[in-house]
Formats: structure tokens, sequence, C-alpha cells
């Protein structure tokens, strides 16, 4: 379903200067600056609403920094009211286009990405456009330090097993492979708004984490 536009969004956004930055190239590189820390830096594509980022914000308090990509404007609005809320200074989120991931982070910048329920893209014509296809990888590969992990849920099995395909061939570890995590015992997950959705209706849901060795 198409959401619909709201033409107050983009000003309601400038009053959240402090969370939802204009990413620049002048930023490649400096995350840690901008944080005023080196924690580890954790980056979510495709942030929703901010259920995910702002529970794994409070949890990993002290620990990490956590960076939040959508595309959407009229959806990060309510992620920068969860951050705000939450008074979570570990966070920040950014409206940008995850295909040009490479403009913003340096080589080896950050320490683990998350892909959660991501769009399917379910024609193969359309493979691509899917966030663990190939081509996807070799930017997460270089924007990973060396060792940098990629989490990845999703309710759809036929994306889980494209996915796992495309992360063997990669030759990336894959490991934690679950087709059920609510019922594998996993510790401190993080629902999203569509995993909680999900969930509730019995769908199962599948996570695995792959290991980047090379940056």
């Amino acid at each position: 379903m198409r959401l619909r536009k709201k033409p107050w969004i983009a000003e309601a956004l400038t009053g959240f200067t402090n969370i939802v930055q204009n990413p620049g190239e002048e930023l490649k590189g400096k995350w840690a600056d901008l944080f005023g820390n080196q924690l580890p830096l954790y980056v979510e594509l495709g942030t929703g609403r901010g259920k995910f980022i702002a529970g794994m914000g409070e949890q990993y308090q002290d620990k990490a920094n956590f960076i939040g990509i959508e595309a959407q404007k009229d959806v990060l609005y309510d992620a920068a009211v969860r951050a705000r809320e939450n008074e979570l200074t570990n966070v920040r989120l950014l409206v940008f286009n995850v295909n040009e991931l490479l403009t913003i982070f340096a080589p080896g910048e950050i320490d683990r990405l998350y892909i959660n329920f991501c769009d399917p893209w379910p024609k193969n014509r359309h493979a691509k456009r899917r966030l663990t296809h190939a081509r996807f990888l070799e930017k997460y590969q270089t924007v990973l330090k060396a060792g940098g992990q990629l989490c990845f849920k999703t309710d759809n099995r036929p994306l889980f097993e494209f996915s796992l395909e495309q992360f063997s061939q990669f030759g990336l570890a894959i490991d934690n492979i679950t087709y059920d995590l609510h019922n594998n015992g996993f510790a401190g997950n993080v629902m999203t708004e569509y995993e909680s959705r999900f969930s509730a209706l019995g769908q199962p849901i599948h996570r695995c984490e792959v290991t980047f060795q090379n940056s």
C-alpha cells in the first residue's frame, strides 16, 4: 500500500536536527566525531518507524552508536519521535538512498549492518534490487570493517533462501541460522513493527548472521 504523503513532514523534521542528519560526503569517515566517541558503529538499512533502532539504541547505551537509514521521510519522522522520547543520544537518522552507501561511509567505517524485513522484490527480474543481492554485498564489504557482521531478518522464506545462497556464493561465513527465531531461544532480540505484526499472526521469522572477513 502506498503511503499517503504528509506535506508537513519536511518542516517537522527540521525540529530534530540533533537526531536527523543531512548526510553528505563531509561526514564520510567522520561519524565517530559526530557522536563524540569511538564506540562501534552499527547501521540499520531501512529503519521504518524506528521500533528496532530505538530498542537497540536503548539496549546498547554506552556500548554502540546507531545510524538508521530510511528513504521515506514520512516514515522516518516516527523514528525521530521515538529517539527523542527515549532520549537516545547514540542514535542518528538519515533520509537517504541505500544505493549511495559508499558516498557517506568510508571503507571499514561500520562494525555491523542490520537488514530487517526488506522488500523481497519477488519477481526474478528484480532480484538485483534485493538488499542481500551480491551487488549490495560488494558495497557492504567496502564499508564494513574486516570481521564486520550483517544481521538479516525476514518473514519471507524465498527471500531468506535466496539470501543464504547469495551469502554463500560471496564467500561469507553464515552463523546462527534459524527459520523460527521466536522459538529458538535467541536472547536479546528486538522486534520491528513488521515483526510484531507477523509474529502475532503466527508467521515464523527467519534470521541469520554473516561475517565479512575482508575489508
